[in-house]
C-alpha cells in the first residue's frame, strides 16, 4: 500500500505564524483552518494509487467534453444524487434544464447503464427524474447524507443544527452519484457566461493561434489541487481535474505545447497567495490562474481579498510584465456548513471584476453555482459534501476557462 505524503500539503510555519494569528480571536476561521489542515492529509492520499494492480485506465480525452453547457443543445453526464423518501420507496433529482430527451442514465463511473421504466421515468419538459424502489440505481435518504455532532473528523455543523454533513473525503460523494445525458427542452440559462474575446488575452492568444509554445502557472487552494475529481481519487472514471482539462484541451485544440505548472496547496488562502509569487515568477509563465477565495470567506472581508489579488498581479509583473491573468471566482460550497459565509462569494467576485482589463480576465464560477444551487441541491454537484466539485464540477471550471480561450464559432 502506497503511504500518503502528507507533508507536501503542508502550509509553511511562517505563513501560519503570518496569516493565522487572528483565527486565535475568531473561533469560526479557526475551525475551518483546523479542518483544512487536515484535509490536506486526504487530498495527498487521494492522488496515489493504493495498489500496483490498480492502475487508472488512460481518461480519453474528447473536445466534446470541454463544449459549454449553456451553449449545448446535450447537456452531457450531469451528476445528480437521487434522494429517497422513506415512506415510499421513491427517489428523485432534478437536472439543470427542462429535458427533451433523455440519451443516457450511468452511474458515475460510466460502467452501468441504466433502462427507462425498470430503472427511472420522467415526464418530457421537465427537470425531475423519478426513481422506483426497485431500481437498481443508487439512492439515499436525507438522512444518509447526516451524521451525529461530533461523530466525524472533521466538524461540519449542518445550519439547521441537526447533526452534521456528511463528510467525503475522496470519493464517497462520487459513489452516490448518478449521470444523466439528455437534449433540452429549453434552453433558459439566464447567467452572463463568458465568450471569446481576442481583446481580453492577446499575448496569450496570439501564442496559441500562431502554435507557439505556452506556460501556464496555476496558484490556488484545494480545488485548484484537484481534489475529489475522480483520477485524483484513484476511482473510475478517473476524469482529471479542471487544471488538465484544460491544458489537454488547449493542447489538442491549437496542436501545441502546453505546460502546466500547478503551485496549489490545500487549505490556502491570498496572504498565502501573495507569499508564493516569487516561486510563480520562476517558471517564467505566459499565463497565470489564480484560484482562491473558499477558505477566505471564512472570515477575510472582500476588500482584503481583492488587495492581496491585486498586489499578487502586481508583484508577479515586476518580474514579467507581460505576464497575463485569469481570476477565478469560485463555486460555491453548501450553504448548509455554519462556516462558510456565503454573502461574500459575489463580493469577492466583484472584486476580481474590478481588476480586469487588457492582460485580465475573469472566469466567474460564482454565478454559474449560484444559478446551479437555485436549481439542483448541493448533494448534486459536490465532491466532498461541502467544498469541493466532484467531476461535473471539474468539467464546468474547464468549460468556463476554456470559453475565455477557445473560438468555439470556430470549432
Amino acid at each position: 500500500m502506497t503511504t500518503a505524503i502528507a507533508h507536501s500539503f503542508t502550509i509553511p510555519p511562517q505563513t501560519l505564524k503570518k496569516n493565522h494569528q487572528p483565527n486565535r480571536k475568531n473561533p469560526m476561521r479557526r475551525t475551518l483552518y483546523a479542518f483544512l489542515a487536515s484535509l490536506a492529509f486526504f487530498c495527498a492520499a487521494g492522488m496515489l494509487s493504493s495498489t500496483a494492480a490498480d492502475e487508472p485506465k488512460p481518461w480519453k480525452y474528447a473536445p466534446d467534453q470541454l463544449k459549454p453547457f449553456w451553449k449545448s443543445d446535450v447537456v452531457h453526464r450531469e451528476s445528480v444524487l437521487f434522494v429517497r423518501d422513506k415512506a415510499t420507496g421513491v427517489a428523485s433529482a432534478s437536472v439543470l434544464f427542462p429535458i427533451e430527451k433523455i440519451i443516457s442514465v450511468e452511474d458515475s463511473t460510466g460502467t452501468i447503464v441504466y433502462t427507462a421504466g425498470d430503472d427511472f421515468s420522467h415526464v418530457p419538459g421537465s427537470r425531475e427524474i423519478s426513481v422506483p424502489a426497485n431500481s437498481r440505481i443508487v439512492t439515499k435518504t436525507a438522512a444518509d447524507l447526516r451524521r451525529p455532532a461530533n461523530s466525524q473528523r472533521h466538524r461540519l455543523t449542518h445550519r439547521d443544527g441537526n447533526g452534521e454533513i456528511l463528510f467525503g473525503a475522496k470519493l464517497e460523494y462520487h459513489n452516490m452519484q448518478t449521470w444523466i445525458t439528455y437534449s433540452k427542452a429549453k434552453d433558459d440559462w439566464p447567467v452572463a457566461m463568458p465568450s471569446f474575446n481576442p481583446a481580453a488575452l492577446p499575448r496569450t492568444l496570439d501564442r496559441l493561434k500562431k502554435g507557439e509554445s505556452i506556460s501556464i502557472v496555476l496558484l490556488g487552494d484545494s480545488i485548484s489541487t484537484g481534489c475529489n475529481a475522480s483520477a485524483w481519487g484513484g476511482g473510475a472514471p478517473f476524469q482529471p481535474a479542471y487544471q488538465d482539462l484544460l491544458k489537454q484541451h488547449l493542447a489538442t485544440h491549437y496542436d501545441t505545447t502546453v505546460t502546466l505548472t500547478n503551485l496549489s496547496v490545500g487549505g490556502t488562502s491570498t496572504p498565502w497567495g501573495v507569499e508564493q509569487i516569487p516561486e510563480v515568477v520562476k517558471a517564467k509563465p505566459d499565463l497565470i490562474l489564480l484560484a482562491f477565495g473558499m477558505n477566505d470567506s471564512a472570515g477575510r472581508s472582500p476588500e482584503e481579498y481583492g488587495k492581496n489579488i491585486s498586489r499578487m498581479i502586481s508583484t508577479a509583473r515586476e518580474t514579467i510584465p507581460n505576464a497575463e491573468f485569469i481570476l477565478i471566482a469560485p463555486m460555491l460550497g453548501n450553504r448548509d456548513w455554519t462556516v462558510l459565509k456565503h454573502d461574500v462569494f459575489p463580493k469577492y467576485r466583484d472584486q476580481l471584476a474590478s481588476l480586469c482589463k487588457p492582460g485580465i480576465a475573469l472566469a466567474d464560477l460564482t454565478s454559474v453555482w449560484h444559478e446551479f444551487l437555485e436549481r439542483k441541491k448541493d448533494h448534486d454537484l459536490t465532491g466532498n459534501g461541502v467544498n469541493h466539485p466532484n467531476d461535473f464540477g471539474h468539467r464546468v471550471y474547464a468549460q468556463v476557462l476554456s470559453a475565455l480561450l477557445v473560438d468555439e464559432t470556430q470549432e
